[in-house]
């Protein structure tokens, strides 16, 4: 018998106009963002690489690697972000590497191009958060009290159809009816990834294939709510009407309320207030400084030749320290508004899991690495590469960058020196998290989806066990 009314469904689904037109725009929008998302790849990866050329080039003129002063390290582009964007498009993408000090990322995606910060990319993400929860509802928020109002419900239930396999057969046919189709243009998107040769990894793939697997849970949850308003209304034109207050609920309402009374609950430190903090600290740490070198004094019976290197070791050594100690000083007030951030988003996420949209948002980007975490996840790459960096300088020089002042003897035949090779700079290369590292994350946000999609169809059934069929 479930058999019978899922084969039903799925022949009224396949062969109304209004799958026809609904199937094709979203194919439509589904094979574009798999286009634009490529030629976004492609066009940053080319920024990429000549951004890494010209910072390159311009040390190719130095004959000191003492004047290496503003090195930088650059985000790279990665295929999966192209296709669900999260946030990589708003934190910036270039880091000054002096070798010491606080980093911090600039030159957005979004910064230099504030069109997209408007209306933002046409991302998978965006195709399956709006478009196909929709798509859901459109079809199913009449699945049942409308066949009441055309009269075939009385019919069918004119004949010993159980209620319970009616129901399961009524979800079964319209999930299967509206996502295996949808397969069609996700495969030739992934054919076009392929053929324009983007750069895609077995890893890549498999978080491809999770991203839409949640998004078919997603979808599910949308179809099973459809369902459950259609039972427990009579009316087609009232289930429609609450179903799309539950969609702006879900989709615009309850995360933007979520962020703002996390706002509101705990209190977070501005980076104004920090740079200010860290302003005063620095003039302090200065007025220091300045006392020492009023009453450094030279060893008597230093050669004359010696006594440049003497202050300059002197130098060195007062910049380290400098810098250590403002190191700390920064360090303790960033984590003290880390784990404020840290808290102010657990509680925002936390209470924005109670929308199917939100829960989609977070499962998708943590699947893709390109939710919060990335911008900390750089920043830490990149410090950990400053280190290096300045270990490197500091074996050509024998002082830290970013220490103090460098004071340089010219000679008559500095000319004669040799520019240095900036291709012995250690490289640079942004490693993303392995997938295993967010399995936790993703399989409670997938776990979450999968529950709003019993609970909806398991008030769907209860209401329905009580319809009045007349």
């Amino acid at each position: 018998m479930i058999q019978l009314i899922l084969l039903k469904e799925l022949r009224e689904i396949l062969s109304s106009t209004k799958f026809a037109v609904t199937f094709g725009m979203c194919s439509l929008l589904i094979l574009l963002s798999f286009y634009v998302g490529a030629r976004n790849f492609e066009i940053s990866a080319e920024q990429y690489e000549a951004s890494k050329r010209e910072n390159l080039r311009s040390m190719e003129t130095m004959t000191d690697w003492s004047e290496v002063r503003n090195h930088r390290v650059f985000l790279p582009p990665r295929p999966i972000a192209s296709l669900v964007s999260g946030v990589s498009n708003d934190i910036g993408r270039t880091a000054d590497i002096r070798g010491s000090g606080d980093i911090a990322a600039q030159d957005s995606r979004y910064g230099e191009d504030p069109i997209f910060a408007v209306f933002r990319f046409l991302d998978l993400e965006f195709i399956i958060q709006i478009v196909l929860s929709l798509f859901a509802i459109l079809f199913a928020y009449d699945a049942v009290n409308g066949e009441k109002e055309r009269g075939t419900l009385r019919l069918i239930f004119a004949n010993a159809v159980p209620r319970s396999s009616y129901i399961l057969g009524k979800i079964a046919g319209s999930f299967l009816g509206l996502a295996i189709p949808l397969q069609i243009p996700l495969l030739i998107g992934c054919l076009i990834l392929l053929v324009m040769g983007i750069p895609m990894t077995s890893d890549d793939w498999v978080r491809l294939a999770l991203v839409v697997l949640s998004g078919y849970l997603y979808f599910g949850a949308f179809l099973a709510v459809s369902l459950f308003v259609s039972s427990a209304t009579q009316k087609s034109s009232s289930s429609f009407l609450m179903l799309l207050v539950i969609w702006i609920f879900s989709v615009m309402i309850i995360p933007r309320s979520a962020v703002l009374l996390a706002g509101r609950a705990v209190e977070v430190p501005s980076v104004d207030e920090i740079a200010s903090k860290r302003s005063r600290f620095s003039a302090s740490l200065w007025n220091e400084q300045r006392k020492a070198m009023a009453d450094f004094r030279i060893p008597e019976g230093t050669p004359p030749d010696r006594m440049m290197q003497e202050f300059q070791k002197f130098m060195g050594q007062q910049g380290e320290e400098r810098e250590k100690k403002m190191a700390e000083f920064t360090s303790r007030l960033n984590e003290e508004r880390t784990n404020r951030q840290q808290v102010q988003e657990r509680l925002a996420f936390g209470l924005a899991r109670c929308s199917p949209s939100a829960v989609f948002s977070f499962a998708s980007t943590s699947i893709a690495e390109t939710g919060t975490h990335l911008k900390d996840e750089y920043k830490a790459q990149a410090q950990r590469y400053q280190q290096a960096f300045g270990e490197f300088i500091k074996g050509k020089t024998g002082v830290m960058p970013g220490g103090g002042m460098v004071f340089r003897v010219t000679t008559d035949n500095e000319a004669e020196k040799k520019p240095i090779n900036p291709n012995e700079l250690p490289v640079f290369e942004f490693q993303a998290p392995p997938l295993s590292a967010s399995l936790g994350t993703i399989a409670i946000d997938m776990g979450i989806l999968a529950l709003f999609c019993l609970v909806f169809f398991a008030g769907a059934f209860w209401s329905f066990l009580r319809y009045d069929v007349r």
